[in-house]
C-alpha cells in the first residue's frame, strides 16, 4: 500500500477525471511505482470526501488507459507509465487471446486526448441548430461546403448539393447501393471485397456478382462478360489500400474499368476510406468518371475509432436518389459530430491524425516482416492489414480453429469473399487492433503454424 495521496484541493469537475490525472500525473514521476498497491474504493473515497462511484470511475479510467490493473480479491496495482501501457483501452479479452481479426487503427494516448480536446471545442462551440433541430437543411449546409473543399483538394470533383454526411462508411455504402441498384438488379464487385456488402445486397433484394480480379483488382474483360448480361447496374470498387488484397490498383486498370462502365452504362461506387492516409494513392474513379461515381471518404479509420463519419459524394443524375436514400436510412448523421469532423478537417488534425496513423502503420509492417521473414506478404506499407495466402493443406476455416486454439484470432477469407470460383485459402491479419508486444507474439504463433504441416482438430476428452 502507498502513502501517496490525491490532492482533495486540486480536484475540479468531472471529479473522476480529475482524480484519475492525479493518479496518472504521480504515476508518470515515479511517485507511485509499478506494482504499488492502490487503497480500496471506499477507503479512498472516505478519506477525500466523495462517493465510491467517483474512485470506481477514476479507477476504471486509469485501467482504461493501461497505467493500473485490477486483480479480484487483491486490489488495484500500478503497472507503470510506459508507451505500451498508455494505450487508451485495454484489450478486450486480456489475457485470454490475441484478437488479430477486427480491423482497427492504432491508437495510443494521442488520440484519447485529441478526443476530449475536441468535445472541449465542441461544449463551447456547439451551435442551437446542432443540438436542437430536427431539419437536415437546417444543420448540414455549411458541413458540405467543408466537405466539398476537402472532397476536391484529394481530386474528387464535388459539388455541395451532392453532398451527404453519414455516420461513418457503412451507412454511406448502404445508402450508395440503394441509390444505384433497384431491387431485382445486380452489383458488381471484386471477388475479394468489403464483408458487409455481401448481406447488404442480400437484405436489399440485389443479386451480387463477384468478378475476376489479379493482383491489380477487378478484371475489366470479366466485368464486360457480367455487364453483358444485363443484370449490373453498378460496380463496387475499393481502389486504394483498404481493399483485402492491401494495394493500389494502377491508375491504367482504373481507366480499362471506367471504359467498361461507360460502355454498359454502369454506376460506380468507391470507397476510399483510408483517402489521405495513402500518400502515394492513385487518382480517384471519382476524378476519372465524375458523372458515374458516387465516392465514399471515411474518417474512422483515420483519426479516432469514435469519429464515426464519412462523406458520401454523388453526381448529378443520382444526387437526388442518395440524398433521398439516406434521409429514410439514416434521416441524417449525428449534428454535434459533423461540428467536430468539420472543425477537425479546417484546422488540420484530420491531415494530422491520418500522417500519425501512415508512419504507425509502416512500423506495424515492419514488426510483421520480422516476424514472418519469407512468409510476409506484399502489401502497402500503410495498410491496417495482411492478406496472407496459406500454404497447401490448410483451409481458412482449419487455420483460423488451430490459431484460435494458440490465443491468437484471424479472419477467415471466406468473410470476404463474393465467389469461391477462384478460392484461394487466405486468412486476414490486422495490425492495428492490439498493442505491439501482443501483436508480435500473435505474428509468432501464425508463423510457427505456416512452417507445420496442418493436422486435423481432435475432440477433446
Amino acid at each position: 500500500m502507498t502513502n501517496w495521496m490525491p490532492n482533495p484541493a486540486n480536484l475540479t469537475r468531472p471529479a473522476y477525471l480529475s482524480l484519475a490525472e492525479q493518479f496518472a500525473r504521480a504515476i508518470e514521476s515515479g511517485e507511485l511505482p509499478i506494482g504499488t498497491r492502490l487503497m480500496p474504493h471506499r477507503k479512498l473515497a472516505d478519506l477525500l470526501g466523495l462517493s465510491v462511484q467517483t474512485v470506481s470511475r477514476a479507477y476504471d479510467e486509469l485501467i482504461r488507459r493501461g497505467l493500473i490493473a485490477g486483480e479480484v480479491g487483491r486490489g488495484s496495482f500500478v503497472l507503470g507509465p510506459g508507451a505500451e501501457a498508455r494505450q487508451p483501452y485495454l484489450p478486450e479479452r486480456p489475457g485470454e487471446i490475441v484478437d488479430l481479426s477486427i480491423l482497427k487503427p492504432v491508437v495510443e494516448a494521442v488520440h484519447l486526448d485529441r478526443m476530449r480536446q475536441g468535445f472541449a471545442w465542441l461544449a463551447e462551440n456547439l451551435a442551437a441548430p446542432s443540438a436542437l433541430s430536427f431539419r437536415p437543411n437546417m444543420v448540414m449546409p455549411y458541413h458540405r461546403e467543408v466537405a466539398a473543399n476537402w472532397l476536391i483538394r484529394q481530386g474528387v470533383p464535388a459539388e455541395e448539393q451532392g453532398i451527404a454526411l453519414t455516420n461513418g462508411a457503412t451507412p454511406a455504402i448502404t445508402a450508395a447501393v440503394m441509390s444505384v441498384a433497384p431491387p431485382g438488379s445486380g452489383i458488381a464487385a471484386e471477388m475479394l471485397t468489403h464483408h458487409t456488402l455481401m448481406p447488404l445486397c442480400s437484405y436489399l433484394g440485389l443479386h451480387l456478382e463477384g468478378v475476376a480480379m489479379d493482383a491489380s483488382g477487378m478484371l475489366p474483360a470479366a466485368l464486360h462478360e457480367a455487364a453483358r448480361k444485363g443484370m449490373i447496374r453498378a460496380v463496387y470498387l475499393q481502389p486504394n489500400v483498404i481493399n483485402p488484397l492491401a494495394m493500389i490498383m494502377p491508375t491504367d486498370r482504373r481507366s480499362e474499368l471506367v471504359e467498361v462502365c461507360h460502355r454498359h452504362d454502369l454506376a460506380i461506387i468507391e470507397n476510399d476510406i483510408l483517402n489521405v492516409m495513402i500518400p502515394d494513392r492513385a487518382p480517384p474513379f471519382a476524378a476519372l468518371a465524375p458523372e458515374r461515381t458516387l465516392h465514399i471518404c471515411g474518417f474512422t479509420k483515420i483519426t479516432v475509432p469514435g469519429m464515426r463519419m464519412a462523406y458520401l459524394h454523388a453526381p448529378t443524375r443520382h444526387a437526388t436518389a442518395m440524398a433521398n436514400r439516406h434521409l429514410v436510412a439514416n434521416w441524417m448523421a449525428t449534428p454535434p459530430m459533423a461540428d467536430l469532423l468539420s472543425h477537425w478537417v479546417s484546422d488540420g488534425t484530420v491531415t494530422d491524425l491520418a500522417a500519425w496513423q501512415a508512419r504507425a502503420m509502416a512500423e506495424r509492417h515492419d514488426v510483421a516482416a520480422d516476424v514472418l521473414g519469407a512468409a510476409m506478404p506484399h502489401c502497402h506499407r500503410n495498410s491496417l492489414h495482411l492478406w496472407l495466402r496459406l500454404p497447401d493443406g490448410w483451409t481458412e476455416e482449419s487455420f483460423a480453429a488451430q490459431a484460435r486454439l494458440r490465443g491468437v484470432a484471424v479472419a477467415s477469407g471466406s468473410a470476404f469473399r463474393a465467389s469461391d470460383r477462384w478460392r484461394q485459402e487466405s486468412i486476414r491479419i490486422a495490425l492495428g487492433s492490439t498493442r505491439t508486444e501482443e501483436l508480435r507474439h500473435g505474428l509468432a504463433a501464425v508463423a510457427a503454424m505456416l512452417l507445420n504441416a496442418p493436422e486435423p482438430l481432435l475432440p477433446n476428452i
